[in-house]
């Protein structure tokens, strides 16, 4: 599912509110989300899953087309872990 058919699902259960509005409610929580991970912060949403920041070290990697030895800078990355509420719905029988 991508921002927009989301969009448009929620519009569609939520007659009383108009498709811009939900846009930008839609719109705001990403970007909250963003925002928060983005100052280091967890953003945990119950049921569903927690995002956070790792921080990856510094290393020597490997170019793969030549063989030559780069080095790679310290980064951070997004990490997600789903909740057990996702989990479980995702392996019931």
């Amino acid at each position: 599912m991508i921002r927009s058919e989301l969009i448009q699902k929620i519009a569609d259960e939520n007659p009383h509110l108009y498709q811009r509005d939900v846009e930008r409610i839609v719109n705001t929580v990403f970007e909250e989300i963003t925002e928060a991970m983005a100052n280091g912060n967890r953003v945990e949403l119950r049921g569903f899953g927690a995002f956070s920041v790792k921080r990856r070290d510094a290393r020597t990697g490997r170019n793969p087309r030549t063989g030559e030895s780069v080095e790679v800078e310290e980064k951070h990355v997004p990490f997600f872990k789903a909740g057990k509420a996702l989990r479980d719905r995702l392996n019931e029988e």
